[in-house]
């Protein structure tokens, strides 16, 4: 399966000011004028009460797909896990590392550290819609996790199923960069693509305004639920043994 082009995040201007600042407004814009909102100031902040609840249920090593300004990096070796932020965003990774954490500048679909055996992958606020092909991103997934592994998603909140090509923009000033690829699924859609995709284990929930899923390559267990202990070691750099 082809990778699809990563979200042109990196030459996003806007957004390179806004993860800089903190503040937004910031949108996705699709071709015909409706926009997205990004949370900014949330992505910016400290992780929240949601957020910690999702990272409990987080195993062994952890790799954070578009980990943003590194709000979930932090928290995680905050409490001494082993995990990696990505992100194509210079900005975002450099956020990230202020805030103790570690990350790469890099693609999902590039070559990364690790791959197939991460304990845990996450797709939070909404990088599931990376690349605008969820399946070529669930196939991905599947290719960095080691075997039963867990992949949590973070859905739109409606039970959407939408590709479009988006650009970021801010109010007043022109779009930055090209259109790219991007996707916005909801819980329904997700779990109905992940079963015929092989995966196991499908559990959604909500919190708020907010929607996940939780996924598992292979595994004898299906509730996702947070593992009654977790591995902590004193750095934040990826185990040889598990996700060199």
């Amino acid at each position: 399966m082809s990778a699809p082009a990563a979200p042109a995040w990196a030459a996003c201007d806007p957004y390179a000011a806004a993860l800089r600042t903190g503040r937004g407004p910031l949108f996705l814009r699709r071709a015909d004028g409706w926009l997205l909102p990004l949370e900014v100031e949330r992505w910016c902040a400290r992780a929240d009460a949601v957020d910690r609840a999702v990272l409990d249920r987080c195993e062994g090593a952890v790799l954070d797909v578009g980990c943003g300004p590194g709000r979930l990096v932090a928290e995680l070796a905050a409490r001494g896990r082993t995990v990696l932020g990505v992100d194509v965003s210079g900005a975002a990774v450099a956020r990230t590392v202020t805030l103790g954490g570690q990350a790469l500048r890099r693609s999902v679909f590039d070559p990364l550290p690790g791959e197939g055996r991460w304990d845990t992958v996450l797709l939070m606020d909404g990088n599931v819609g990376i690349g605008g092909d969820p399946r070529a991103l669930l196939h991905r997934a599947r290719q960095l996790l080691r075997a039963g592994g867990l992949l949590i998603a973070e859905t739109a909140p409606a039970d959407v199923d939408e590709r479009a090509r988006v650009q970021v923009v801010a109010p007043g000033r022109e779009p930055a960069g090209e259109p790219f690829p991007w996707a916005r699924i909801g819980a329904p859609a997700l779990l109905r693509l992940a079963r015929r995709s092989g995966w196991r284990g499908g559990v959604q929930w909500a919190a708020g305004s907010r929607r996940f899923v939780a996924l598992r390559t292979r595994t004898a267990s299906s509730s996702a639920e947070p593992p009654k202990s977790t591995a902590v070691i004193s750095s934040q750099r990826p185990r040889k043994t598990s996700a060199d």
